[in-house]
Formats: structure tokens, sequence, C-alpha cells
């Protein structure tokens, strides 16, 4: 039993990794000629690049749509946002500094095509094409993810002002159904795209490239281990001192474990409400941070956004180093866990927003979009651990100190 619950559990990633090990190694054994595969793992690129600008815009509007129809103190939103974008930030300079100090793809180069990064653009133009476009139909493309992700924010806000159960609510709910539908249907086709892809691109470049997936998880599993110890020791230490580090630690192996096996932060959630009540934090802080933090806070999905802009650096035979940089990355990273985590295929929507505003050609999704699948256990382990540590400093923020002995 215990197999077969493994098994379910783990299914989809292990045959998504069988089939790039399979790919990998039809790629050294036939060489160049492996390239004659590539129109398949063409095929599954050009169906997730069609289906992501719909299911970004419905996935999002109805979200937003929903969560405005709730009623929440305000003091408790703002601790839970401001919680939220600091714990980010500290995870994604923490990892910048391990980039720097451990360049995942060191010593790989792969000539796909010339990258665009770091133009000569003002950092205030660049920010201002992040986020806006001039006109409507430009939205309609995966080059704009960030102003269909602002005007999808907006769309839906002002859907929910309407009030429930209104016509356009009840629409953006079914067509976000349908979007997730769609993407279940394409990715049953990604052990055969991503077998072709890895087989074509092992074929041209090498095996090189697979040692680099293997640098990139040492640096990785080992980063989340430690995140898991010290920074969440010491952001239990600031919510109530040493008695709360030690209910911290001695109530979170439930959900972490349930997160591990699952895969799922929203899975995990039941879990994680029983141990914030066993820790003492108080309900309707649970109540509200834990839901929401299950969609909206991932620092270890701020951690593997980081690692994959410098894995694409560094495979592309560029630096990454410049406070430029940094920044967008920074912002990047802390954008795909905060908003892109809600959406059904967050992480494969937040690596082609990696692709795009980093300016790197297509073919660098499918590099980054494999990775995704070897770190998200781990990942998703320390968002959902995340989000019980920061219930308690957003119960610090708004009952005092003494908020363990008040409840």
């Amino acid at each position: 039993m215990t197999i077969r619950k493994f098994w379910a559990n783990y299914r989809f990633p292990l045959t998504i990794i069988g089939a790039i090990i399979l790919g990998s190694v039809i790629g050294v054994v036939m060489g160049e000629q492996a390239t004659v595969l590539s129109p398949l793992g063409d095929v599954f690129l050009n169906l997730m690049f069609t289906a992501v600008v719909p299911l970004v815009f419905a996935t999002i509007a109805a979200a937003v749509g929903n969560m405005t129809n709730m009623k929440r103190l305000g003091k408790i939103l703002g601790s839970m946002m401001a919680v939220f974008f600091i714990t980010g930030l500290i995870a994604a300079v923490i990892i910048i500094v391990a980039v720097k100090i451990y360049p995942p793809a060191r010593g790989v180069a792969i000539a796909l095509e010339t990258a665009e990064v770091g133009e000569t653009v003002s950092l205030a133009d660049r920010l201002v094409k992040a986020v806006t476009v001039s006109d409507f139909n430009l939205l309609l493309s995966r080059s704009n993810m960030l102003p269909l992700i602002v005007f999808a924010v907006m769309f839906g806000f002002c859907t929910g002002k309407l009030g429930e159960k209104n016509i356009m609510a009840q629409f953006l709910t079914a067509f976000s159904n349908v979007m997730m539908k769609m993407v279940d249907l394409i990715m049953l086709y990604a052990p055969v795209g991503l077998c072709a892809y890895f087989a074509s691109l092992v074929g041209q470049f090498g095996p090189q490239l697979i040692g680099a997936y293997g640098r990139r998880m040492l640096l990785y599993y080992p980063l989340c281990i430690a995140y898991f110890v010290v920074a969440f020791a010491a952001y239990a230490w600031y919510s109530g001192g040493k008695s709360a580090v030690k209910k911290f630690f001695g109530n979170i192996l439930p959900p972490a474990v349930t997160s591990l096996a699952t895969q799922s932060s929203i899975a995990t959630l039941p879990v994680n409400i029983e141990a914030a009540d066993r820790i003492g934090v108080p309900k309707d802080v649970s109540g509200i941070v834990l839901p929401i933090g299950a969609t909206m806070h991932m620092d270890g999905s701020v951690l593997a956004a980081i690692l994959k802009i410098a894995f694409l650096f560094g495979i592309f035979g560029m630096e990454f180093a410049g406070w430029q940089t940094y920044f967008i990355s920074i912002i990047i990273a802390i954008l795909s866990g905060v908003v892109l985590s809600g959406v059904p295929g967050g992480g494969l929507v937040g690596e082609m927003l990696i692709v795009s505003l980093m300016g790197f050609p297509p073919e660098a999704f499918p590099l980054i979009a494999t990775i995704g699948f070897l770190v998200d256990p781990p990942a998703t382990c320390l968002n959902v651990c995340g989000d019980t540590v920061a219930s308690m400093m957003v119960a610090k923020i708004t009952d005092g100190k003494k908020w363990m002995t008040k409840h």
C-alpha cells in the first residue's frame, strides 16, 4: 500500500523524469541524428505557449473576483502581505548569494540562440514595458505576461465589486476550469514532447547539459534544508522567542511530510490548519493567512525562480551579475511566489515569465521547466511550512508579543 500511494502521488513527475532520461540516452546514442525528433518537442512547446495567455487571464481574474468578496480584518491582511513580501525578499537575497558562490551551470554554454539580456535600455523603461502595453491586442501575447497579469487582477477586482453570483464571475470560473482541463490534456503529451526535445538537445550539444542539472540539485536541496532549519527558526523566534521555536518545530512535521507526499499546498491545508491550532495561532489569523498563503506565499518557489534564472545565464554563457539584473530577478521571483503560485500550472507560467522578461529565446523554456519537476517536492515543503511560520509572525504583529498566552 505504501508503494501504491507513493506511485499515485509521484507517478507524473517520475514519468516526466523517466521520459527526460530516456530522451537524453537517445540523444547520447544517436548523436546529431536525434534532431529528427525535434518536431515532436516543438509541438509540446507550441501547445503550452498557446494555452498560457487564456490560462493566466482566466485563473487570476476568477481568483481575484472571488477573493474581493471575502471580509477580512484590515490589520491582519496588511501584516500578512508585509510578511509574505519580506520573507520572499529574504529568500531571494539568500539564493542570489548562493548562486554567486556556487554557479549552477558553470562551464556549460549552449548556443541555442543569442539571448538579449541586459540591453542598453533604462531600468525605468524596462519596468514600464514590463507592466503595461500600449494597446489591448498586445495583452494577447505571451511576450507581455506581466501586463496581462496586471490587467487580470484589475478585471477580477472589478468583477468582484459587482457582488456575488454575477454572470461574469460565473463565466470566469467556468473559463478557468476549462483552461485547467486544457493544460491537463496538454500535459498528457509532455512525456513524449520532453523526451523528443531532450533527445534532440543532448544529441546536438552532448551530455554536458545533464551534468548542469546535477550541479543545480547539489545546490538546491542542501539550501532548502538550511533554509528550513535556520530561516524558519529565526522567523519563529521573532514571533515568540524560544517557546515559539519549540512550538513550531514540535508541530511542523505532519504538514511537512504531507506536503512532500502530495506536492500540493492546497492538499496540505487541513493538516496545516491543525498544526497552527496546536501551536496556538488565533483562528481568525490562521483562517486568513493559511488559505491565502497556500496560493500566494511561496518561499520555496522564490528560491527555485532565482536558481532557474541563474541557471539560464550560465547555460547561455552570460554572467549573472549587476544590480539591475539582481533587482529584476528578485521582482520576477517574488512575483512567481506571490502571484503565479495560485495559478494551476503556475510554475510553468513563472518559467515562461522568466524566459520572456529576461529576454531568453523560447527554446530556453524546457530547460528550466524540467528543473521544476526536480525541485517541486522540497519547494512545496518550504512553501507550506513557510505559511505556518508566517501565521505566527502575523499573530505577533496583530496581537502583540504575548499572543501565545492570550490564545
